[in-house]
């Protein structure tokens, strides 16, 4: 099969196409056709080398499949070939998306949405586990809290916010002047836009000095020590960021905050949980921009440059 094997750690050239054994099948494994596969930040992470340590060169990566079942292992009973499925392999497992076919342990594939095509498919594997993960697991978001997303028009924040609305809570969030109606459209209640507001005083003021329930930090930087300065009494955060540099966290004290650091594992059922609202009509995917795999370079830069070149949504690969 077709690969994009990553050779060296460095910049978006550091791929190279090669043609690289088919994993074979255990018994309780499944063998995917992979129509489409997505870039993550965690996947030019890894490209440039901020996780060596947990990944032997040369290296197949890549973090979301959508696809179709081609085999399956002697043990399976749950999946048949033809199966349409969607997953996140194993995170520093043994081979990534960026590929032809994919090998994967059963517990990890979901049937895909029936109303996504592929490429929206596999735009949601990773980022929409996690969202699943952070509201419904570790921020235990409920109907008629408030909830403030950083980065509503990024790949994670697009998601964040459906997933929010789908469980009735009121959204805040940041983001350009530019992209304010378009989350509003996904289902934002208010946008703050962080290049000539300070969020914590609009917040502040918007919810008359009460703070919100929850807030999920997509970002970094500074956001985990001015999160509590918007944040309610036993109000939560979670964040998908590391901390590069030391934080003062003081401010949470005096509002009893929470924090989670979300490193997520997949499995099938936060994609079944997805599933049931994508086919509701209450979360559909957003897709700002589409390479075939031979140009997984580009797709890379074109996700690191971000919001300088009007990026929504998701950076879709397709095989």
């Amino acid at each position: 099969m077709k690969a994009a094997v990553l050779t060296r750690f460095g910049g978006s050239d550091a791929f190279e196409m090669r043609d690289v054994p088919v994993p074979s099948v255990g018994s309780r494994e499944v063998r995917v056709r992979i129509h489409a596969t997505a870039v993550n930040p965690l996947d030019y992470q890894i490209r440039r080398g901020d996780y060596a340590d947990y990944v032997p060169l040369p290296a197949i990566t890549g973090h979301d499949i959508s696809g179709v079942i081609e085999e399956v292992g002697d043990e399976v009973s749950e999946f048949a070939v033809g199966d349409e499925v969607y997953y996140t392999p194993l995170i520093f497992g043994a081979q990534g998306s960026y590929a032809e076919q994919h090998v994967a342990n059963v517990n990890l594939v979901a049937r895909k949405p029936k109303n996504l095509s592929h490429q929206e498919a596999a735009s949601l594997t990773l980022v929409g586990g996690t969202v699943w993960e952070a509201f419904e697991t570790r921020a235990r978001l409920r109907a008629g809290e408030t909830i403030l997303i950083h980065g509503g028009a990024g790949g994670v924040g697009t998601i964040a916010i459906q997933v929010a609305k789908a469980m009735g809570a009121q959204v805040f969030t940041t983001a350009s002047r530019k992209n304010h109606a378009f989350v509003a459209e996904l289902g934002a209640d208010f946008a703050v836009d962080y290049q000539t507001e300070d969020y914590v005083e609009v917040i502040n003021d918007l919810t008359g000095g009460a703070g919100v329930d929850v807030v999920f930090d997509t970002i970094g930087g500074d956001t985990l020590t001015r999160s509590p300065l918007v944040l309610a009494q036993m109000g939560r955060v979670v964040t998908l960021v590391d901390i590069a540099q030391p934080q003062n966290l003081i401010e949470a004290w005096g509002r009893n905050a929470s924090y989670h650091f979300l490193f997520t594992r997949q499995n099938r059922g936060k994609l079944d949980a997805l599933t049931r609202l994508v086919e509701r009509g209450l979360v559909r995917p957003v897709v700002g921009a589409t390479y075939p795999l031979a140009r997984i370079g580009e797709a890379h830069a074109h996700l690191e440059a971000g919001s300088a070149n009007g990026l929504r949504g998701k950076v879709v690969v397709t095989v």
